[in-house]
């Protein structure tokens, strides 16, 4: 009994679905994945048919066929998806040309699609909305490869739309996060079996929303996402124009900011990529242990004294095109245990020096770090980045954060809180905090000190 809340965060390899109560507490959620992308030509990056909406469907029929209670109680939708997609639609605000993934150089050119029945260009979120709702609306903190005016959260100028090979009337009308985009359209209804009527919400980028989900709400906190891209962000008032060491997005609550420092592009996926090179006997030995591979891994690695016998690895903190990192230091001797512990502590320590480099600029004294995404599941990482820092770092109870972030938005819209800050304290809850040990912490130092501080690159500077 009560009301719910639907937050759809939309992201690189699946669609999640999660239905909240009104205090941020799961009651059903589901995921389904996409299938791999598709590379038409080098350095393309497109999915397959039209699954970003398939998958959606699938997710939606999938979650209301678990969800106890009765759709008459579902008041709202919170619409998240990811950032730097390109959609190009038709006239009826369907695929003309496959979706566009953020790992193609092509989001940052301007439009040069040769295919003759492209009316509009939009964001994931954009394509999103329209299929659900049959409005040609769109969240301007999804726009960001796009030519748009962050200081007054609207369009560019002509000129610079032009600049785009686009005009203004191909472009979808823009809202601030927590802003209504239309409501479920008969026609999504009968495909998603969601309730026709209710609000679609907007949110902003996956990020974003993942930092309004994780509580990101006072200066002094700082959100490190654990996920494929490892990202961390701080919030701010304003458009800090020309910052060396960080990139201004734009925050998941209206006229507030996200300040990004680097992050690295092959994050948790590194682990992924250990855990299959480990291939087939690592998995069936996990199994029979009664374990996910990722398990065996911490508990092994824990044992393994802090700088992993002297093996380093160095992540990629500079372009999503080039290679995922080196391992540096490596003997017979060494085993999993400790190229798995030099991995999650290259994740630590790259972030700390990316960290420093925005923070020492921003002027700013960080107390606080909330970790989210799926690598905030490992206690021994999360400890890592506790002693790296020298300060504590929290998890929430809920890890699908960038699904609550949206859901806070729509509750905000639909007023069951008053401010976002009330819907914070409402919705989200603080499952544990790691303390640092000071003398891991003089170690890693130790090692920090020897490591070469990553150049900066601004991820929107071609776009």
């Amino acid at each position: 009994m009560g009301k719910y809340i639907l937050g759809i965060d939309g992201g690189t390899q699946s669609t999640k679905l999660v239905l909240f109560d009104l205090t941020g507490n799961i009651v059903v959620k589901t995921k389904v994945n996409l299938r791999p992308t598709l590379s038409p030509a080098p350095g393309q990056v497109e999915y397959q048919d039209d699954d970003l909406w398939t998958s959606l469907i699938e997710a939606s029929k999938d979650l209301l066929a678990k969800f106890p209670g009765e759709k008459k109680d579902i008041i709202a939708i919170g619409l998240g998806s990811i950032r730097f997609c390109r959609t190009l639609l038709d006239e009826n605000g369907h695929l003309a040309h496959p979706v566009i993934s953020w790992l193609d150089y092509r989001v940052g050119l301007p439009q040069n699609e040769k295919e003759t029945n492209i009316r509009y260009m939009s964001t994931a979120t954009g394509y999103m909305a329209v299929r659900l709702t049959g409005n040609f609306r769109d969240t301007i903190a999804n726009c960001l490869n796009f030519p748009i005016d962050k200081d007054n959260f609207t369009w560019g100028t002509d000129e610079q739309i032009k600049k785009f090979n686009l005009t203004r009337d191909m472009l979808f009308d823009l809202v601030k996060p927590g802003e209504s985009l239309g409501t479920v359209s008969a026609e999504a209804a009968a495909a998603t079996g969601l309730p026709e009527g209710i609000p679609v919400v907007a949110t902003a980028n996956d990020k974003a929303v993942e930092g309004l989900g994780a509580g990101l709400e006072k200066e002094d906190t700082l959100v490190i996402s654990l996920g494929t891209y490892i990202a961390s962000m701080v919030i701010g008032d304003k458009n800090n124009k020309n910052p060396k060491n960080y990139w201004v997005n734009l925050f998941c609550e209206p006229n507030k900011y996200a300040y990004e420092s680097m992050g690295i592009w092959r994050g948790m996926s590194t682990i992924s990529w250990f855990k299959d090179l480990l291939g087939e006997p690592f998995a069936r030995y996990a199994k029979e242990k009664g374990m996910i591979p990722e398990e065996v891994l911490n508990q092994e690695a824990v044992k393994v004294a802090p700088g992993a016998n002297g093996l380093s690895m160095f992540l990629d903190s500079g372009s999503p095109y080039q290679g995922g990192g080196v391992l540096l230091g490596i003997e017979r001797k060494d085993g999993r245990a400790e190229v798995y512990r030099a991995i999650l502590e290259g994740i630590a320590l790259e972030m700390k020096k990316n960290v420093d480099g925005m923070i020492g600029e921003l002027d700013r004294k960080i107390n606080r770090i909330i970790v989210t995404g799926g690598g905030s599941n490992s206690d021994l990482l999360l400890q890592m980045i506790a002693d790296v820092f020298n300060m504590p770092v929290s998890r929430n109870v809920i890890n699908e954060a960038a699904s609550l972030g949206a859901a806070i938005c729509a509750a905000v819209y639909t007023k069951q809180y008053a401010s976002f800050a009330e819907a914070i304290d409402h919705m989200v809850q603080i499952k544990d905090t790691f303390t640092p040990d000071p003398k891991t912490h003089e170690i890693y130092m130790g090692i920090s000190s020897k490591r070469q501080q990553p150049k900066f690159e601004d991820p929107l500077k071609h776009m």
